[in-house]
């Protein structure tokens, strides 16, 4: 039985064991007393370990920030063993960062275990766990196979059950072939042939291929053993995050087999899900394995293979040249539509770098124009035609180096509103640097760099040997260079000395072994600067080449060897460069004095006020601090630092910083915190990011609660995500199954309930139902019901009676049946019509659920001729469909037997003489009929056309003449009886018009009107006569007699006075003739004529020269605009109008359209452009004269 590890701090006697949560998950805390004292507190972290994997023979070591007044004390334990071994257990506190660490230097796989850090105070105590994994690699000969650690989250699961092939192959000997040639060839493409055999020296290509293919079919063999499938091998390379990856696609026949990574036949560790805190990642999606390698550093660079079991499957070599970017991309600015240029230089000539533009790889095509020098020293991208959508960053990268900046598009200010601007010639951007001089100097470098190492090659062999060296000479006393240290930070006297190493002195001379080294000393702490000599002396010290005596807070001492310079509270005046000689001996050390950042207490309460936005906006944050010389300024979120490039941009200026979160998601949101650090200590601020959103919709499935004829009622649950703020209410909608309208069904409040009864149902109906989550932002994503909800129990009809054939035919069979005798007390909204062919066994549905037969009776159409069918029926309730019914009789699809029978025909048929005459006649008959034409019962001439189908027969005569009148005679005969129809055809044409005709007073108020015939009363026996009468008075033509079949006609009540006209038509089917018209009756008609006294009376004259009515206008448009310009003209006869613009005329001029309408004289120009301008001139001439008018047209700009 497994035992668990018990914790013995636990709470003492008298006190209480008070579980306390800490914003940090997974830490637990116990307070010791109810209630804290003012201003204490027990003891948190603030920073808690993380867990780790490494590898055997590295230094591990774990990291805790803890707070708590008093101060805790922090110890650490391990679940199956002690950490009091100090040579492989070391526990550090740094003051400055307050972190504190637990290292352990060469780490062995028997301290893979379970960690505990506890805080103890006197208010209580916290405790964290963290996993340290050690994977054992090398895989000794003398050590058995050790199982592969798990990383946290089930990483590293698999077992290493094999020795590793990688550190048992072979040394390859002179003159054979790398093994490395065969691995890389096995996955490479065909293309890559050549280049790999030119690397490893390989010429005999036939060779080489067939020795590939050996060993490529043993490889499938034992992989056969582990996968079932591979495919889609995807090399290594760099990605534009500044990762590198390779990918393929792999079917594992048993999912648990153990995944292995080496690289140059060394196993490395990966993880599946802390992919920020170990460099090799493997990520699974679908069957495609994609492993990334991250913080990519030159020793990346080596062949790297995959294996599943002990059977290798892929094999890929990185490749990382050693070059640097000399001049790097800049942000470019540039107006739509103009091209945008990023140029960098490269510190070695490279082929082709990628480009990358928001972190999507870019090529050569339309939009984007890739540029290399002939030197390969000058890379430059186009991003031709910018527009808006084309901001962002742009990176380029080189081997594992990359350089990025932003492109910023701004909208063309000059370009006219709703209109597309042209495309810009000019281009934005470049690095304002002749890059082609530095291009050359750098050349000049290669060259100068390569002839170097050529030299020194040809030197090596003139070199002597070298000879052995000598043993190591004791310290001599001789004047050497300051002794120089790294910097470190004194917080505390005894940190600045060092215990001085054990020294052999071979002699009296004096010597310096432990010398002086540059510290930072915090502003009133103490600071010790010791030198220790090799012999018994005396020395001096000096601060900036002043010597130093004891008094004035400073202390000389000297015990033995040992030399003591102490500050008891260093202030800014005991900053400077101290030294200490003795004789020909010196040492010397920078000592800095200085305080911890701080922040203003105003700035520092404005930043700790949440920042609050929505998705997709921008969030800002901004830090003022003092100015200070050597101050690293960090950005956080959630304990992750923050760098600069994708969506984050951080501004360093020398007093404040601001960090720009571009288009945040809810994923952004949390704890953004701003460090200031320098030699002297670090000090932090901490604000929050608050992202709103819409609520993700509610968390299903939406279970049924209870249902019943009259009430459905449904819960579900909250959703996982919020927004950021509470959601207010849950909005509920319906839909009845088989419909396409939602109706909102009621709002329920996220307060009360997450669950709804609906009321308003109809037994047997389904119902479908969405919910909304609805928060301050607005409506999440819906949540809908997986299938429909029935309102009670399904009650199914019983069966109608057997369907019963009430007609059948070629085209249609009609059915009709009977309601079903038990309807199960449910209604019945229709019925579902099924049809089976004779010798199948399928049931065809005639219409769909939801589109019942609404009758007890159906004309089926869709039937094939000849084709014998059954038919049964369904009824059809709220529950769906019942029982089918018995089927009817097969029944075939065909037409009964019936005498021929004429329909829809027309019996008088009019043509005009020349058209073609065209007689349809629509029958029915089966068997179909023998068809018989006749004319006048006379057979009908060969040249008429006779066109018979199925049910339709027709008669064409192509050009008809009058002579074609008749009536024709259809007649069809078969079995069943015989029958004919007569259709009358007359070809006729408009009338001619009647003859002169002549009038004749019979009584007082009458006259008689007589005419004579129309030339075509003989030929057309329809012919008649219409009389129309016209007036002085009413001066109105109005027919007085219509349809006259005679040649006279009386009119009557005429008036005295009053003048009268008579018109006479010809009428027939094709219509009226032109009138005939007679002459003038009335007034006047027998007026005896008096002769006029004097002379000769003359009539009276129109005639007159042109004359202008309306004049010219001036006209000022705008160029480009329309324009119309008139005047009035009058004279008799009409006068002859000519348009002149400047002297010339223009009446034929097609940029001019000119008009004259009944004296309104008109010029219109659709585009007025600027040579129109000048003097318009109209000008009309006739027999009796002439006249003209002018005007300016002034075109404006």
């Amino acid at each position: 039985m497994f035992k668990r590890s018990k914790v013995t701090d636990g709470t003492a006697t008298g006190q209480v064991g008070i579980k306390k949560k800490s914003r940090v998950p997974g830490v637990m805390i116990t307070q010791f007393i109810e209630e804290l004292p003012e201003g204490k507190t027990h003891p948190d972290f603030t920073r808690k370990p993380i867990a780790l994997t490494i590898q055997e023979g590295k230094f591990a070591f774990f990291k805790a920030i803890v707070i708590g007044d008093p101060e805790p004390a922090v110890t650490w334990s391990r679940n199956n063993g002690d950490v009091s071994d100090v040579s492989r257990y070391q526990t550090k506190y740094d003051p400055i960062s307050n972190e504190h660490t637990f290292e352990m230097p060469n780490v062995m796989p028997d301290q893979a275990d379970t960690y505990k850090c506890f805080a103890i105070n006197e208010y209580g105590q916290a405790v964290v766990t963290v996993v340290l994994n050690v994977i054992a690699v090398g895989f000794k000969r003398n050590k058995a196979p050790q199982e592969a650690a798990e990383a946290p989250g089930g990483n590293f699961k698999t077992v290493l059950k094999r020795r590793s092939k990688k550190s048992e192959q072979p040394e390859k000997k002179d003159g054979e072939i790398d093994p490395k040639f065969w691995e890389l060839l096995i996955s490479a493409d065909k293309k890559d042939f050549e280049s790999i055999c030119a690397q490893f020296g390989v010429t005999n290509f036939r060779w080489m291929l067939k020795k590939l293919n050996e060993i490529k079919k043993e490889r499938e063999e034992e992989q056969a053993q582990f996968v079932s499938s591979l495919s889609n091998l995807r090399h290594i390379q760099v990605n534009g995050d500044g990762t590198a990856s390779f990918e393929l696609d792999m079917d594992l026949i048993e999912p648990s087999s153990s995944i292995f990574l080496y690289k140059d036949g060394v196993m490395v560790p990966y993880t599946k899900e802390l992919g920020d805190q170990m460099k090799h990642t493997l990520k699974k999606v679908g069957r495609k394995y994609i492993f990334s390698l991250r913080d990519l550093m030159p020793d990346d660079a080596g062949l790297y293979q995959l294996d599943v079991g002990d059977v290798n499957m892929f094999s890929t070599e990185f490749k990382i040249p050693m070059v640097e970017f000399l001049v790097k991309i800049q942000e470019v600015k540039a107006i739509e539509r103009e091209d945008a240029v990023f140029e960098c230089v490269l510190s070695n000539p490279f082929s082709k770098i990628l480009w990358f533009g928001k972190n999507l790889p870019l090529e050569q095509d339309d939009k984007y124009d890739i540029q290399v020098s002939e030197d390969k020293l000058i890379h430059r991208l186009v991003v031709k035609d910018c527009m808006i959508v084309d901001k962002g960053i742009y990176s380029a990268c080189a081997g594992i180096k990359s350089c990025n900046a932003w492109l910023v598009v701004e909208a063309d200010k000059d370009a006219k509103k709703g209109k597309k601007t042209a495309r810009k010639t000019t281009r934005a951007g470049g690095s304002g640097m002749d890059l082609q001089k530095v291009a050359q100097e750098q050349q000049v470098k290669l060259v100068k760099d390569r002839e170097e190492r050529i030299e020194q090659i040809k030197a090596a062999p003139a070199a002597p040997p070298p000879e052995s060296l000598p043993a190591p000479a004791p310290a001599q006393a001789e004047p050497k260079a300051p002794i120089e240290a790294e910097p470190r930070i004194v917080s505390d006297p005894a940190s600045a000395a060092a215990d001085p190493p054990a020294v052999e002195v071979e002699s009296i001379e004096p010597g310096i072994t432990c010398g002086l080294s540059d510290i930072y000393v915090l502003r009133g702490n103490p600071a010790e600067l010791t030198v220790e000599m090799n012999v018994d002396c005396d020395g001096t010290w000096f601060r900036d080449g002043e010597p130093l005596n004891s008094g004035a807070g400073v202390t000389i001492t000297k015990e033995g060897t040992s030399h003591k310079l102490t500050i008891q509270s260093c202030k800014d005046d005991d900053s400077g460069v101290h030294r200490f000689a003795s004789g020909d001996q010196s040492t010397q050390g920078k000592v800095t004095i200085g305080g911890v950042p701080e922040f203003d207490p105003d700035d520092l309460h404005k930043f700790s006020k949440p920042v609050i936005i929505r998705v997709g906006q921008n969030a800002a944050f901004k830090m003022p601090f003092p100015t200070q010389e050597s101050l690293v300024v960090s950005w956080f979120k959630d304990d992750t630092e923050l760098k600069d490039g994708g969506g984050v941009k951080i501004v360093r200026e020398p007093n404040h910083s601001r960090l720009l979160l571009r288009d945040c998601l809810r994923t952004d949101a949390g704890e953004i915190k701003i460090q200031l650090k320098n030699p002297f200590g670090a000090v932090e601020a901490t604000s929050r990011l608050i992202v709103l959103d819409r609520p993700g919709p509610p968390e299903g499935p939406v279970e049924t609660v209870e249902t019943t004829s009259t009430l459905i009622e449904i819960k579900w649950n909250p959703p996982k995500d919020d927004g950021g703020s509470a959601v207010t209410n849950y909005i509920i909608e319906r839909q009845q199954a088989e419909q396409a309208l939602w109706t909102k069904l009621g709002d329920v409040s996220a307060d009360k309930t997450t669950s709804i009864r609906d009321r308003n149902v109809t037994h047997g109906k389904k119902y479908n139902y969405r919910i909304y989550a609805e928060n301050p932002q607005g409506l999440s994503d819906t949540l809908e019901t997986a299938d429909s909800i029935m309102a009670g129990i399904m009650i199914l009809s019983g069966p109608p009676g057997a369907p019963t054939v009430v007609s059948a035919s070629k085209t249609c069979i009609t059915l009709t049946w009977t309601p079903p005798e038990d309807d199960g007390g449910v209604p019945i909204i229709g019925y579902q019509l099924e049809k089976r062919m004779k010798d199948t066994n399928q049931w065809i549905a005639l219409n769909a659920l939801n589109e019942p037969i609404e009758d007890v009776s159906y004309a089926v159409k869709e039937v094939t001729e000849g084709a014998e069918y059954e038919f049964r029926v369904s009824a059809i309730n709220e529950s769906g469909a019942g029982d089918p019914s018995p089927p009817s009789v097969m029944v075939c699809a065909k037409n009964p037997n019936m005498r021929p029978c004429f329909k829809n025909t027309e019996d008088f048929i009019v043509v005009r003489a020349g058209n073609s005459a065209r007689v349809k006649v629509f029958y029915e008959a089966e068997p179909p009929p023998q068809i018989t034409w006749l004319k006048d019962d006379e057979p009908i001439s060969p040249w008429i056309d006779i066109t018979t189908t199925e049910g339709m027969s027709q008669l064409v005569i192509p050009s008809s003449k009058r002579s074609d009148s008749a009536i024709y005679t259809i007649k069809a005969k078969n079995s069943m009886g015989e029958a004919s129809f007569d259709i009358e055809v007359r070809v006729t044409d408009e009338p001619k018009t009647p003859g002169p005709v002549e009038l004749e007073q019979t009584v007082y108020g009458k006259v008689a009107i007589s005419w004579a015939p129309s030339p075509d009363q003989e030929l057309d026996d329809r012919l008649y006569y219409v009389v129309s009468q016209c007036d002085s008075n009413t001066r109105v033509w109005k027919n007085v007699a219509d349809r006259l079949f005679a040649n006279t006609y009386t009119v009557n009540n005429l008036l005295p006075g009053v003048q009268y006209h008579f018109r006479i038509y010809a009428k027939n089917d094709m219509g009226l003739s032109d009138p005939s018209q007679s002459p003038t009756w009335g007034a006047n008609s027998n007026r005896v004529p008096i002769p006029s006294k004097g002379g000769k009376s003359s009539g009276v004259s129109f005639e007159r020269p042109p004359s202008i009515l309306v004049p010219l206008k001036v006209h000022t448009p705008p160029k480009g605009y329309k324009m119309y310009m008139t005047c009035a003209v009058r004279g008799c006869p009409t006068p002859t109008v000519s348009w002149y613009l400047n002297d010339v005329c223009i009446n034929f001029d097609n940029n001019y359209y000119i008009t004259n309408s009944l004296g309104v004289c008109s010029m219109y120009i659709l585009r007025v452009r600027s040579k129109d301008s000048g003097v318009c001139k109209v000008v009309a001439v006739n027999s009796f004269g002439q006249a003209e008018c002018s005007t300016k047209l002034i075109v404006r700009d």
